[in-house]
């Protein structure tokens, strides 16, 4: 089984076999532009030779038998009807249709929400509404010669079969049980018609040549993590940390929450989920300023004491308070601080961020999640996992495959071939715990962390009004 999985800072593919153990994986990394504050943008030929590259390492010596994509998602292209990229991609970290997305918000009450959405949800400054305002607005040449609107999968599967299409849960806020839904499509003239068709994410979408399998139309990558995850029965609960943070968790109910996401049923189970702006990236930021490398980071943060509490909050934040212009802030800091407690707090800031969406996700769920399987990148660490352990008060299920998302992405690639009846066989046949992490004594700052945000709230605006070089990020 072969997953691809087009993320935030690299293509990943890798292969499988059918019980689910990893026999070849591929990175091909990119960078991300930030040609003015608060920009995030991709190029989008990016995504296609990383996706190539990944092809030619490793499906080679192995006879595929299925394949799958997912992607990070809230990332969007303008292309031609030929597949040309008209633009750089608006990745979901960009903040610059924040005001555009407040005056779309505005447009529907809470009980407008509610009847369309099912739930309070918040339009964000990643709504592809927002976006392709924005684009109406500012590049109205380029929305004029628009064929699509697209998702990293979406272009890259439709350049290794011909064929457009997307599947419901990646089309965030526009689609529906019943297909796109007019009122959120209808904010921006002309968005219905460069939206591709809707198709089950197990559905096949055509033939790969070069690979000799059928690929299917795949998903997002926070959902293919719940299958990679096996998030697929109640009760159950992952964190994903990569670029950023996703806490998700399975229920046979669905409580409206402010905050978080709740996706379609299938067969009956709801999965609620919260996405972060900054874990991994997090990390990279402390990364560049201290000066350590990334393993540097964490050797240094396992000589900390706790006691300083980080907000990751470096672009904003997404889940669960859905604020562009919240800020980062170390508190706590005196004297006796060092770079080692700095560090540490950094690891715990992030595990503080995914207990507050899980506080959303459980009120979603309407029952507690008694343990969470950790995948993505992060997972890899034995220490940030006992962090998350006993900032989340929770057993951390460490899995024997940390790249879930294209695990999952090979999971929905078995099931269009046939090799599984459906992707919860699939999880259940192939995902595994490598190692289960106790929580230890509790931090006892979380009520601190929580606070913080309503504290410095009108402070951060404030700053960014008066010095708008606070949203200055990386280059």
């Amino acid at each position: 089984m072969l997953g691809i999985d087009v993320g935030t800072t690299a293509v990943k593919v890798a292969a499988f076999g059918l019980d689910g153990e990893p026999l070849a994986t591929h990175a091909t990394a990119y960078p991300t532009h930030r040609p003015r504050p608060g920009w995030a943008e991709q190029d989008a030929g990016d995504w296609w030779r990383g996706v190539r590259e990944g092809l030619d390492a490793v499906a080679r010596g192995h006879q595929v038998r299925a394949a799958g994509i997912v992607s990070q998602v809230n990332t969007h292209v303008l292309v031609d009807e030929h597949l040309n990229p008209l633009t750089s991609a608006i990745i979901w970290q960009d903040q610059r249709c924040a005001a555009i997305a407040r005056e779309l918000d505005g447009r529907f009450t809470e009980a407008d929400k509610l009847r369309i959405w099912g739930a309070p949800v918040v339009l964000d400054a990643s709504f592809v509404g927002a976006r392709a305002e924005w684009f109406a607005r500012t590049d109205p040449d380029a929305w004029r010669a628009a064929r699509w609107i697209l998702s990293p999968k979406d272009f890259v599967a439709a350049k290794l079969t011909g064929r457009v299409a997307t599947d419901p849960l990646s089309g965030v806020r526009v689609a529906g049980a019943d297909g796109y839904i007019p009122e959120a499509v209808g904010v921006t003239n002309g968005l219905n018609d460069k939206l591709p068709e809707i198709r089950p994410p197990e559905a096949v979408l055509g033939h790969v040549g070069d690979l000799g399998a059928d690929l299917v139309v795949g998903t997002m990558d926070a959902f293919g993590a719940v299958f990679g995850a096996a998030t697929t029965r109640p009760g159950r609960g992952m964190i994903s940390v990569g670029t950023s943070l996703v806490v998700a968790g399975a229920s046979d109910v669905h409580v409206p929450t402010q905050g978080v996401v709740t996706f379609p049923p299938r067969n009956d189970v709801y999965v609620h989920a919260g996405p972060t702006q900054a874990a991994g990236d997090a990390v990279r930021w402390w990364s560049r300023v201290s000066e350590l490398s990334i393993p540097e980071v964490f050797a240094d943060a396992a000589e900390g004491t706790p006691g300083v509490i980080f907000t990751p909050y470096l672009s904003g934040e997404r889940a669960p308070i859905w604020d562009a212009e919240a800020r980062a802030s170390f508190l706590n800091v005196s004297s006796a601080t060092t770079r080692a407690d700095l560090s540490r707090a950094v690891l715990e800031g992030v595990a503080m961020s995914g207990r507050h969406v899980l506080d959303a996700v459980e009120k979603a769920c309407d029952q507690p999640i008694p343990s969470l399987a950790l995948c993505g990148g992060g997972a890899r660490s034995d220490l940030w996992a006992q962090i998350f352990a006993d900032v989340l008060r929770r057993p951390i299920q460490q899995l024997k495959v940390h790249d879930s998302a294209a695990l999952g992405a090979a999971l929905l690639g078995a099931v269009g071939a046939g090799l599984f009846p459906d992707a919860e066989t699939a999880a259940e046949a192939t995902v595994a715990v490598r190692r289960t992490v106790e929580p230890g004594p509790d931090p006892a700052r979380y009520e601190a962390y929580t606070q913080v945000h309503d504290a410095l709230r009108d402070i951060h605006r404030w700053l960014i009004q008066q010095n708008p070089q606070f949203w200055r990020t990386e280059d």
